[in-house]
Parts: structure tokens; C-alpha cells; sequence
């Protein structure tokens, strides 16, 4: 635990101008992200007696090592640039707001040639016009169904769009006159893309013009007698009115407006948004938030603005947003929001009305959420709790085990041999600090070797940022004063080499590879692994991390200079933990393993020509339609083949001729040779 006052800036340092501030712990991680008018102000409340700050604010700064800030000219830059850093940065003490599921959009991809409208997920992708988002994928297929009668968009993928290009024939969409087929050239580019910016229009909300166009249509067709046409057309306006129905009116004045409500108790905080446009409820998402740092209603309105709109522009922001709360500076925030949609925004809590109406049933399915998510959280943080208080009871550790590596070596009879390793943090999996190697020591199959070299390589790492910050030191000790265990122990580091090497950059706050310790290395195996891994560390002067493995036959727990493993029972918490890490672990080393398995088997004589990129292989493969047919040709009908100069077709038959070609396959039916056709693989 650091005493704030051992990095508490003088009073005349600090600007009182506005800012934002970080605070960074010995790591130089960055673990918490603010914004003030006043930095002064602001950061001398840290300062104060530790009895007096909030337990989560005094959690933070005796976790924290240094603080530093940057001044900026107003206080919506402030806003923009704490959003920005709370992203880059992933600061422990912030508050972050989370789901537990990707929501789906209607999205309709304007940035094609031929727009397609379809699902999607993710993260928004520029060009692209996003509805939603919606709380189950087949509501909006079902949608999308519908509409298509009156907006027969193309809704297929790229290689379905080609092969009907190609064949000249509309899949089965555009038989039923559910797609126009620009596939085919039955519209022109112009007519398609009007035919979406329609389909966008009505989505957006502007409903009534195209159902009053559709029923004047009918009416005029019924009146010419095309009885056949005005019925069709009948059934268009039914369809359009039916779409409409799956989001019932809720403002009568056909408000664009979010409202977002927040249940909160002492440790928790759960968000629900509804995203109201033409009147109609569009979509509903929620999040779930620990409160980690001391924050109100109105500070979580605000972090749940800057999600919502940090990466959104123009039409995404509505004219209006309905809060429980209001920030502490609304106006900043006001002008934010405004900016980011380009006109003027209103940021208010409803009074009276409607609105206020709606704003109950958000804040009820808040309060649901919140209770649904603490009766599913409960078991799982007790069963993590327990489950690592078992293991450090198991192992003899004195404390419990927060952050878990587990190492695994994977390979196929010797060929591509890799290895994991995975990281648990308070017995979740910490996807982002997964890490995969090559064995490079050696050739063939030693997982014991291949482990004592994987470890080895995963510390050395660690040690060099140690030495690079200055928390290791290997300057010898004074005379009469017995050395540090890793001063004695170890070797000096050798210089990194430029594959290893730190790059200076990372020194930001941002989470580093290799750069922080375990309390607990597991590794998948019995005693020969462990005994690898125990002598990887006590080679490197390590002796502050222990170390276990996990043999799968009998699921033994073994440790290090031990005869006999540790049994525990199979009902327990710690060994199903054990498991899974072990088990992720496996999954994510054979997944690599496969991965480079599978490049190396479709590799091509082509792979060893320098200079030749997957483009102009890919254009040779098609101008000669195989590897076989290629061998075959001549320098100069190798330069006939656009971007192939002479030298570089030299060196392609060059490389041809050197490879030898794969044995002919055979028909085993008939025993008839087959001739070669691949498409660049040997």
C-alpha cells in the first residue's frame, strides 16, 4: 500500500486551469482517469486525510503511485479527452459500463456499390446506416421480411451477389420479387441506391409518406382497373403498416429522443436505454456497471453518455436525451453531445407527460436488470472467492492467487511445435494478456524442454522491464550486506534482441507484454513439467511465484520438489477452476497450432520468391489456372501476365523448377491418374 503523500505534488504545481488528470500505480499502469475545471481543485481533494476520503477514492490513491495531468483549453475538450483516455487506457478504479451480450443492428451497407441491408454486430464501420440496436436478431429479420415487398433491397452476401453476376441468373429473392436483382442489371446502381436510401427513410422514421404514396397508388390503379396492380399494392401498405406495428407508438409527437434510467445500490450500478425515433421505441439495450471509484447518479449519467455517443456522429445523437440525473456540468456536456451531432441537443429530465411516463417503465426495466444481474452475480463471485481460497489453502500460498498464467505446449508428432499461455484474473479469463510462442531452442518433441524454454523466455521478459524501470537492480550490495536472492541467484540479462526488445512507447500507461507478475504459474502436466518450469525460474533468480501443474490422467495437482501430488476432492471449487484455466489453456494452444499447421500445408513453391505478394500470385494462378500449368510456361509467357516484369518471372520458374512437384493424385475407383489442378497449393 503507497502513502499518497510520498507523491503528492505541491499546491504551486499544479495549473487551475481545466484538465485532465491520471493516476498511475508502480507499473505505470494507468488506474484511474478524471476531468476538472479546476485541476488545483480538483486533485488536492486526493490529498486530504485518508479517514475522510470515500473507501473506493482511498482504495485508489494508496493503489496509485504518481499522478500527472494535461491542461486543456475547455471543459468539453476535457470531456472528449477523459472519454478518449478511459478507452485507450482501461483504467481498474473507472467506471465501465458492460453487457453480456453483442446487440444486433439493421444495418444497410451505403458504402457498397450496390448497398445490401442485413445484421450486424460489433463495432460500426464508417459508410454504413445503423438501426437498433434490437434485443434478438430474428426481430429484425422478421422486419426486414416485410419491407422487402416495398423496398426489394439486396440482402445477399458478396459471393452469392458474384456467382449470380456470373451466371446471369437472380437468386431465389429476385424470382419472388422480394430483391429488384441489380445482380442481374434489372435496375441500374442509380435505382438500387435509391431503392435504399428509401428503405433508410422509412426505418428513420419518416412512415407516413410512403404509406400515403402506396394507398394514392392503389386507389388510382383501382380506378383504372388494374385491379391486379392495386392489389399488390394493397398488400404493400399492409406490410409497411404491420412493421410498423412491431414498435408500438409511445410519444405522440414523433420524437427522436434516449431515455436512460439507472438502478443503483452501494457496489453496483445497472443502465437501460431506449432509443425512441418517429415516436416508436427502435431499440433497448442495458449495461451493468461495478462501482469502483465513488461516484453518484448524476457521474454514471455522464459515463453513460460519453459510451453512447464517444464514437457516434450526426443523425446517432437524437435531438433529445432524457436523464434521471443531470451531469455536474451540464452544459459542457450539452455542447459535447451537440458538436458530435451538429446541431443542438436538449439534455434534461422529463417533468410531466409522456415522457415522464416512459421514463418509469425504462427506470422498472432498470431495476429488473439489476436485480436479474445480482442474483447471477452473487453465486459467481462467491464461487470464485472460494474457489481461490481453496487453492491457497492447497498449495500452502499466503494469499489467495488474483492472477493466474497457465502454460501449455502443443505440436503435431513433433512438427510445429507452439506453446500458450492464459491469463485468469480473480477467476475470469483476461483474453487480452494471452500470449503465444514458437520453440525455437530446438527441433522434435521434448515438452519438457520446450516448457523449461517457454517460462524461461516469459520471465526473462519480466525481469528486463523490472530492470528497465529500476525495481530490479543487479548492482552488487555493499560490502558486509548479503545479496538479494535474485542478485545471487541470476545471471545478468542478456541485451534483448531486436524481436524482444521493449518498445520504448509502452512506457504510457498502457498494459505491457510480459510485464506483470503471476502469484500462481500452472502448467499442464506432471512432475517433469513442473520441475521445468520451478528450474526456468530458479535460474532466472525468481522465488516469488509459485508454481504448479495439472496432470489430466488422474487430475493431480503436483508441485514442485514433491513425491507424492495433491488430491484434492473433485466437488471442490479450486479444482474446477484448475480445470478450466488448464482447459483454455489447451484450446488456445491447438487453435495455433492448427493455424500454422494449415499454413504451412497450403504453402506454394510461389511463398520463396522474394518480392511476390498474395496479389501477384493470385494473378499468375489465375492467367495460367494452376501451379502445373505454370511450371510449364515459359519466361516470356510468365511476363505476359500483368505486373510480372522479367526479372521477377525468372525468378518464379526459377522456383518451379527447384520445387518438386506433388505425386499425381488417383482415382481409387477406376485407378486413373488425375491430372493436377490446384489453385496454387503443392
Amino acid at each position: 500500500m503507497a502513502d499518497p503523500s510520498s507523491y503528492r505534488p505541491s499546491p504551486g504545481q499544479i495549473p487551475d486551469s481545466p484538465g485532465v488528470y491520471k493516476f498511475r500505480d508502480e507499473h505505470r499502469r494507468v488506474i484511474y482517469v478524471g476531468k476538472a475545471k479546476n485541476l488545483r481543485q480538483r486533485v488536492a481533494n486526493y490529498f486530504q486525510d485518508l479517514a475522510g476520503l470515500h473507501p473506493r477514492t482511498r482504495s485508489m490513491v494508496t493503489t496509485a503511485a504518481s499522478v500527472e495531468w494535461t491542461v486543456v483549453s475547455t471543459e468539453v475538450e476535457a470531456l472528449q479527452l477523459e472519454y478518449t483516455w478511459i478507452k485507450e487506457f482501461d483504467p481498474r478504479f473507472n467506471v465501465k459500463y458492460r453487457d453480456d451480450k453483442s446487440y444486433p443492428y439493421l444495418a444497410v451497407t451505403l458504402n457498397e456499390e450496390f448497398p445490401r441491408v442485413q445484421v450486424m454486430r460489433g463495432a460500426k464501420k464508417k459508410g454504413v446506416r445503423y438501426f437498433g440496436p434490437y434485443g434478438h436478431a430474428w426481430a429484425i429479420r422478421e422486419t426486414v421480411d416485410l419491407m422487402l415487398r416495398v423496398f426489394p433491397v439486396r440482402t445477399c452476401s458478396a459471393g452469392v451477389f458474384k456467382n449470380a453476376a456470373r451466371t446471369g441468373r437472380p437468386c431465389l429473392l429476385g424470382y419472388i420479387d422480394k430483391c429488384s436483382a441489380p445482380c442481374v442489371g434489372r435496375v441500374t446502381p442509380e435505382e438500387h441506391r435509391e431503392l435504399a436510401e428509401d428503405f433508410c427513410d422509412f426505418m428513420a422514421g419518416r412512415t407516413g409518406t410512403y404509406i400515403r404514396r402506396l394507398e394514392k397508388d392503389m386507389t388510382q390503379a383501382a380506378e383504372e382497373m388494374e385491379y391486379e396492380r392495386a392489389a399488390r399494392l394493397r398488400d404493400d401498405a399492409g406490410a409497411l403498416k404491420r412493421a410498423m406495428e412491431k414498435s408500438a407508438v409511445v410519444l405522440a409527437d414523433a420524437t427522436d429522443a434516449d431515455l436512460i434510467a439507472v438502478a443503483e445500490d452501494e457496489l453496483e450500478a445497472a443502465l437501460q436505454i431506449f432509443h425512441v425515433r418517429g415516436g416508436r421505441v427502435r431499440g433497448q439495450r442495458g449495461w451493468v456497471t461495478d462501482k469502483v471509484e465513488a461516484v453518484d447518479t448524476a457521474g454514471l449519467v455522464e459515463h453513460a453518455l460519453q459510451q453512447l455517443y464517444g464514437e457516434e456522429r450526426g443523425d446517432a445523437v437524437p435531438k433529445e436525451v432524457l436523464v434521471p440525473a443531470l451531469p455536474e456540468d451540464t452544459e459542457a456536456v450539452s455542447q459535447w453531445l451537440a458538436e458530435r451531432r451538429g446541431s443542438q441537443v436538449s439534455l434534461r429530465i422529463p417533468q410531466r407527460g409522456d415522457k415522464k411516463d416512459l421514463m418509469a417503465t425504462v427506470q422498472r426495466n432498470a431495476q429488473q436488470a439489476l436485480g436479474l444481474h445480482k442474483t447471477k452475480r452473487a453465486s459467481d463471485l462467491t464461487t470464485r472467492s472460494r474457489a481461490l481460497e481453496e487453492i491457497a489453502e492447497a498449495l500452502g500460498l499466503d494469499t489467495a492467487p488474483l492472477r493466474i498464467e497457465c502454460y501449455d505446449i502443443s505440436h503435431l508428432q513433433g512438427d510445429d511445435v507452439v506453446a500458450s499461455m492464459v491469463v485468469f484474473e480473480d477467476g475470469l479469463a483476461r483474453k487480452s494478456e494471452y500470449r503465444r510462442f514458437q520453440i525455437k531452442g530446438f527441433e522434435g518433441q521434448d515438452d519438457v524442454r520446450s516448457m523449461h524454454e517457454v517460462i524461461g523466455r516469459r520471465f526473462k521478459r519480466y525481469l528486463q522491464e523490472k530492470e528497465r524501470t529500476g525495481e530490479w537492480d543487479q548492482t552488487p550490495p555493499v560490502s558486509g550486506e548479503a545479496p538479494h536472492p535474485a542478485q545471487e541467484a541470476a545471471p545478468a540479462l542478456p541485451a534483448a534482441s531486436p524481436a524482444d526488445e521493449i518498445d520504448p512507447r509502452e512506457d504510457d500507461g498502457r498494459p505491457k507484454r510480459f510485464a506483470y507478475p503471476p502469484q500462481l504459474v500452472v502448467v499442464d502436466g506432471g512432475q517433469p513439467q513442473v520441475a521445468a518450469a520451478q528450474r526456468a525460474l530458479d535460474e532466472l533468480g525468481i522465488d516469488d511465484i509459485a508454481v504448479c501443474g495439472l496432470a489430466k490422467r488422474l487430475e493431480e495437482v503436483w508441485l514442485p520438489d514433491d513425491d507424492d501430488p495433491v488430491v484434492l476432492p473433485r466437488s471442490s471449487e479450486g479444482l474446477y477452476l484448475l480445470q478450466r484455466v488448464r482447459d483454455e489453456a489447451h484450446r488456445f494452444a491447438i487453435t495455433y497450432q492448427r493455424a500454422k499447421r494449415a499454413k504451412r500445408i497450403r504453402s506454394s513453391p510461389l511463398d520463396d520468391v522474394a518480392g511476390l505478394g498474395e496479389t501477384r500470385k493470385q494473378a499468375l494462378i489465375k492467367h495460367f489456372g494452376s501451379v502445373k500449368k505454370l511450371r510449364q510456361a515459359t519466361i516470356e509467357e510468365i511476363c505476359e501476365v500483368p505486373g510480372i516484369g522479367r526479372r521477377t518471372a525468372e525468378s518464379v520458374a526459377a522456383a518451379l523448377a527447384s520445387a518438386a512437384p506433388a505425386a499425381p493424385a488417383v482415382n481409387t475407383a477406376t485407378g486413373e491418374i488425375m491430372e493436377e489442378d490446384d489453385g496454387g497449393t503443392s
